[in-house]
């Protein structure tokens, strides 16, 4: 069976998920070593699915698969509900088990049932933290400290009618 470039790139990842269960992610290098490795395959597309075609928040070019996550400057880790996409990628998160040979079938259903619900509520918090310093960074300075002494003042007055 000949499996597609993008998902021997899943696979891979997948597999050094599943090796390394602490390990939050990794380097794309690693990514591409252990996928020539698993597949015996020397295709050079893997390395550029790795480091762009299958990255979920990077535009699509060619494909608009959102297999990974970038998590810094050369490291990925699977894609997860919530993470950030770009607008014009609509395609694949994981791959269809029709298209891998049945030794992979287990990997898909442990992506499906596990890996991409776990940290739901991580990946959320992340997002909303990521939201609001986004936020105070477009405040000006000045705009900034006058919110701050305003909250801090309504915080500490004591409203004696309220009582």
């Amino acid at each position: 069976m000949n499996v597609k470039v993008a998902d021997e790139a899943w696979v891979a990842t997948a597999l050094l998920h599943r090796e390394h269960p602490t390990q939050p992610d990794f380097k794309s290098a690693d990514i591409v070593r252990r996928a020539r490795r698993e597949f015996n395959d020397n295709r050079p597309g893997i390395s550029a699915h790795v480091v762009s075609h299958c990255v979920a928040s990077n535009p699509p070019s060619p494909v608009r698969y959102r297999m990974l996550h970038e998590t810094g400057r050369g490291r990925r880790r699977l894609y997860r509900p919530g993470d950030p996409v770009h607008p014009d990628r609509v395609g694949k998160t994981h791959p269809d088990k029709r298209d891998l040979p049945p030794r992979y079938h287990e990997l898909v259903d442990w992506y499906v049932r596990e890996y991409s619900h776990s940290a739901k509520d991580e990946t959320q918090r992340t997002n909303k933290a990521e939201f609001l310093l986004k936020f105070v960074g477009a405040i000006s300075a000045f705009d900034l400290k006058k919110m701050t002494e305003v909250i801090q003042d309504g915080c500490e007055r004591v409203d004696h009618n309220e009582w």
